[in-house]
Protein backbone atom coordinates (compact mmCIF):
# COMPACT_ATOMS: atom_id res chain seq x y z
CA UNK A 1 0.00 0.00 0.00
CA UNK A 2 1.43 3.40 -0.95
CA UNK A 3 1.83 6.33 1.41
CA UNK A 4 -1.27 8.35 0.30
CA UNK A 5 -3.49 5.31 0.70
CA UNK A 6 -1.94 4.49 4.08
CA UNK A 7 -2.70 8.02 5.23
CA UNK A 8 -6.31 7.91 4.02
CA UNK A 9 -6.87 4.56 5.73
CA UNK A 10 -5.25 5.57 9.02
CA UNK A 11 -6.37 9.13 9.83
CA UNK A 12 -9.59 9.45 11.81
CA UNK A 13 -12.76 10.44 10.01
CA UNK A 14 -13.24 14.17 10.53
CA UNK A 15 -9.60 14.98 9.75
CA UNK A 16 -9.04 17.86 7.34
CA UNK A 17 -7.20 16.51 4.28
CA UNK A 18 -6.19 17.40 0.77
CA UNK A 19 -6.41 14.62 -1.83
CA UNK A 20 -4.97 14.97 -5.33
CA UNK A 21 -6.59 12.59 -7.77
CA UNK A 22 -6.75 11.87 -11.49
CA UNK A 23 -9.59 13.13 -13.65
CA UNK A 24 -9.91 12.96 -17.44
CA UNK A 25 -7.29 15.33 -18.81
CA UNK A 26 -5.24 15.79 -15.63
CA UNK A 27 -5.54 15.99 -11.87
CA UNK A 28 -7.50 18.00 -9.33
CA UNK A 29 -7.58 18.43 -5.55
CA UNK A 30 -10.28 17.89 -2.94
CA UNK A 31 -9.68 19.94 0.23
CA UNK A 32 -11.95 19.34 3.19
CA UNK A 33 -12.99 16.94 5.91
CA UNK A 34 -12.60 13.19 5.41
CA UNK A 35 -16.15 12.01 6.01
CA UNK A 36 -16.21 8.40 4.77
CA UNK A 37 -14.00 5.66 3.36
CA UNK A 38 -14.17 2.05 2.31
CA UNK A 39 -11.90 -0.35 0.46
CA UNK A 40 -12.47 1.36 -2.91
CA UNK A 41 -13.08 5.07 -2.24
CA UNK A 42 -13.09 7.96 0.19
CA UNK A 43 -15.41 10.95 0.51
CA UNK A 44 -14.17 14.46 1.27
CA UNK A 45 -16.62 17.16 2.39
CA UNK A 46 -15.45 20.31 0.60
CA UNK A 47 -16.89 23.84 0.72
CA UNK A 48 -18.76 23.13 -2.51
CA UNK A 49 -20.10 19.71 -1.50
CA UNK A 50 -19.01 16.12 -0.95
CA UNK A 51 -16.51 14.59 -3.39
CA UNK A 52 -16.18 10.82 -3.75
CA UNK A 53 -12.68 9.82 -4.87
CA UNK A 54 -11.77 6.33 -6.08
CA UNK A 55 -8.64 5.17 -4.27
CA UNK A 56 -7.22 3.93 -7.60
CA UNK A 57 -7.20 7.58 -8.78
CA UNK A 58 -5.42 9.03 -5.71
CA UNK A 59 -2.01 10.54 -6.48
CA UNK A 60 -1.23 12.32 -3.19
CA UNK A 61 -2.92 12.82 0.16
CA UNK A 62 -2.02 14.59 3.37
CA UNK A 63 -3.58 15.89 6.53
CA UNK A 64 -3.70 19.69 6.69
CA UNK A 65 -4.27 22.14 9.54
CA UNK A 66 -7.66 23.75 10.12
CA UNK A 67 -8.45 26.79 7.99
CA UNK A 68 -7.51 30.18 9.44
CA UNK A 69 -10.32 32.06 11.14
CA UNK A 70 -12.34 34.30 8.85
CA UNK A 71 -11.52 37.96 9.05
CA UNK A 72 -14.24 40.41 9.87
CA UNK A 73 -15.38 42.63 7.05
CA UNK A 74 -14.26 46.19 7.20
CA UNK A 75 -16.98 48.77 7.60
CA UNK A 76 -17.28 50.88 4.48
CA UNK A 77 -17.08 54.63 5.03
CA UNK A 78 -20.38 56.44 4.58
Amino acid sequence: MSHPLQLLSSVPLGTRVVVRYRIPGGTTDALGTLEARDSASCTVATRSGSVMVKLDDVQLAKAVPPPPPRRERRATPA
